[in-house]
């Protein structure tokens, strides 16, 4: 019978199949097949590994580059549209208050077509 290291021995309960008395193992040598034949180990898997691996942290950091300038770029044109805006309120902030003024009204109104009223007409009441 074959006695394989790491086996566990039979129950009890079971019968046996054949009475051949166990032979003593002999303990597992360690070969070294692969430096006897020359053979290294494949170093190829580490290489593609490393390779992909640079390659992905490198796309990382291009990501992060591209959004960091993006991000920029808006604050940038939200900047300038601000600052437009910020420059039109004062140009309309100052044409209410040249357009409130007595003169201008006055100049709208004849514009426009209206003209001074005349004098009052006072009705005696009899």
């Amino acid at each position: 019978m074959a006695v394989y290291s790491g086996a566990r021995p039979r129950s009890a309960f079971l019968p046996q199949r054949s009475r051949v008395p166990e032979t003593p193992t002999l303990p597992r040598r360690r070969l070294r097949g692969a430096i006897r034949a020359k053979r290294r180990t494949n170093r190829l898997a580490f290489l593609l590994g490393g390779i992909v691996l640079a390659f992905l942290l490198a796309f990382f950091s291009l990501a992060q580059t591209v959004r960091v300038s993006a991000t920029g770029y808006d604050m940038e044109r939200l900047n300038a549209e601000r600052d437009a805006l910020l420059v039109r309120r004062q140009e309309l902030l100052t044409d209410i208050n040249r357009l409130g003024q007595e003169p201008a009204v006055r100049k709208l109104a004849i514009d426009a077509g209206l003209t001074q009223l005349r004098a009052p007409l006072v009705v005696s009441g009899h």
